[in-house]
């Protein structure tokens, strides 16, 4: 197996299960043109966090790390009429491009985006009394991802779900001796989920357009 057929089955899902329409094609084509980097998830991830957000009945969600706003507009059109989505993006000139993106896919009056360090963001939801969020889908700067587990956490319910991208690395993963921020982060990541007895979780390794790597899936436990 390879890279290359890795991305032909992935654009053969895309074809049968995930057909880009006007809206998520043009927020990868400006995403691109606004020099963000190609890291979005692909088609089949985008349309499998759909389905875990129709599958949740989810009223409310929340995003941190936003780039140009593709996951956004998955997720977002999961959500019922008077739904609302909140998304953390640090750069602002990722913000803007996903503010246009999300306007022109109809999805601005559910769709939310905040800038700014999400550790700053984070305490202020909770400030305001925002959530308990229904799906919280975490996709950003992978050193902290410890951190935005613990307020994912605070900011959801039992029987809330917790979706964290990029979590085999590689599988880098497994290497004990990794010095990289990015992995040591994702083990003790992994470390706190396995420990605390309010997530049930699971992870999944998967592969595609964007290379090997996967996703944890935790539920919030009663």
């Amino acid at each position: 197996m390879s890279q290359e057929r890795w991305s032909a089955v992935d654009d053969y899902l895309t074809d049968m299960l995930a057909p880009a329409d006007e809206a998520l094609t043009a927020a990868l084509a400006d995403s691109e043109a606004a020099g963000l980097p190609a890291i979005s998830v692909t088609a089949p991830l985008g349309k499998l966090l759909h389905l875990l957000a129709r599958t949740q009945g989810a009223r409310t969600v929340l995003e941190i790390g936003t780039l140009g706003g593709y996951s956004t507009i998955w997720l977002a059109r999961a959500l019922p009429e008077d739904g609302r989505l909140v998304s953390l993006e640090y750069n602002p000139d990722h913000a803007d491009v996903a503010r246009a993106n999300l306007a022109r896919a109809g999805l601005d009056k559910v769709a939310e985006i905040r800038t700014g360090a999400a550790l700053d963001t984070l305490p202020r939801l909770a400030e305001e009394g925002a959530g308990p969020f229904d799906l919280v889908f975490i996709d950003a700067d992978k050193p902290n991802n410890p951190r935005y587990l613990d307020w994912a956490l605070r900011l959801t319910r039992p029987g809330s779900l917790i979706v964290v991208d990029n979590v085999v690395r590689g599988g880098a993963v497994t290497d004990e001796s990794s010095t990289d921020p990015a992995v040591t982060a994702t083990r003790e990541l992994f470390d706190l989920v396995a420990r605390d007895p309010r997530l049930d979780a699971t992870a999944i390794q998967t592969v595609g357009g964007k290379g090997y790597d996967g996703m944890l899936l935790a539920r919030v436990a009663a």
